[in-house]
């Protein structure tokens, strides 16, 4: 970490405020991932325009960033419950073929951008993995591929995603009324943070020895699912720590930007969004197959397909007449496999595309 001097502090006190504001903002305006969102739009800008740069330069501390990690890895564990295992093996094949059908086609799209030289190969799979986008940002650094344009594609499928299922369920079933946040920010201790924190420093401690890639992300949330389906730990993180852990994320990919990534970035944006809209339409094939053949409900069958972006897709769920159990179930198992399967599709597509490449250029 670099010396602490006055035109650092300063730096970092415009990052904070600037973070406040832009998170305050996107709050308001129900944006999904807020939290994380406006720091990290607050530190592309400020690497950006170089007010972070030289005498000022700032960048956020490894071991906070593992600590924020950990943080998303035991509030995902949380968030999983029991009861969707008994679904998923009530009717597996059907979970099994609509989420196989979306990572092929996410698969499919990654290979696409690749070939032409929109994204990196690895890049451009971690960036089009359908799973929850912390956990693929994380992933996609532990692999090699590039965090920041990973970062620019899982968020930007975020918030499509996300104004998608909510224009299809007002269209649906009219404007959702959502219940009012209820959740304190600052609760009294209790059993669950003290869950989560042992989660997080098992991760910490293990991954440090055994150096595991996201380990400090993978193994709270793989002990803590488990240990919450049996029952033995409930973990909880209460709002403060997970605003931290966002700032600490948001930070660490926003600082990394360059006014070259940016520009490239920009130029990428619309084939990265098409992309993202050809995903969705894939997902929507998808949905329309489980009504047709499967007799769901059309909003629960587009819910429950709908890429990515499960905590908002849970919100809206919760607000409309579905069923809520299939679409959690349906959105938990595809998140499992993506983890599961993300490194070797990644090392798959982009094998191929380095083979691809070279014999199309022999062949001009």
């Amino acid at each position: 970490m670099a010396r602490p001097t006055p035109a650092r502090l300063c730096a970092w006190l415009a990052l904070i405020a600037l973070s406040a504001l832009l998170s305050a903002g996107l709050e308001l305006l129900k944006f999904p991932a807020a939290l994380l969102l406006g720091p990290m739009l607050a530190a592309i800008a400020l690497a950006a325009s170089g007010a972070a740069a030289g005498p000022r330069a700032i960048s956020a501390p490894r071991p906070i960033f593992e600590l924020a990690q950990a943080a998303v890895g035991a509030m995902i564990a949380g968030q999983i419950p029991a009861s969707v295992l008994p679904e998923i093996a009530r009717d597996w094949p059907i979970f099994l073929a609509g989420v196989v059908s979306v990572i092929i086609a996410a698969a499919l799209l990654g290979y696409l951008l690749a070939m032409k030289q929109v994204l990196p190969g690895s890049t451009a799979v971690w960036g089009s993995s359908p799973g929850a986008a912390q956990a693929m940002v994380f992933l996609a650094e532990a692999h090699g591929a590039d965090i920041r344009l990973v970062a620019v594609m899982q968020y930007l499928r975020v918030v499509m995603v996300a104004a998608g299922a909510s224009l299809v369920a007002h269209l649906w079933v009219g404007a959702p009324e959502l219940a009012p946040e209820t959740t304190p920010w600052f609760p009294p201790p209790d059993r669950g943070l003290l869950d989560a924190l042992l989660l997080m420093a098992i991760g910490i401690v293990v991954t440090r020895l055994t150096r595991m890639p996201a380990g400090t992300f993978l193994l709270p949330l793989l002990l803590g699912a488990v240990a919450n389906g049996i029952g033995w730990l409930s973990p909880q993180t209460p709002q403060w720590l997970m605003a931290l852990a966002y700032a600490a994320i948001g930070w660490a990919i926003g600082l990394r930007f360059s006014r070259d990534i940016l520009r490239h970035t920009a130029r990428a944006l619309p084939r990265l969004a098409l992309s993202v809209l050809l995903l969705m339409g894939v997902c929507g094939l998808m949905a329309a197959a489980l009504v047709v053949f499967v007799g769901v409900d059309p909003l629960t069958a587009y819910l429950a397909t709908s890429p990515g972006g499960a905590d908002s897709v849970a919100v809206i769920a919760a607000a409309s007449d579905v069923d809520m159990a299939f679409v959690m179930a349906m959105q938990t198992l595809r998140f499992i496999i993506v983890l599961a399967t993300g490194p070797m599709i990644a090392r798959f597509v982009a094998a191929r595309v380095d083979r691809a490449r070279p014999a199309r250029q022999s062949g001009h």
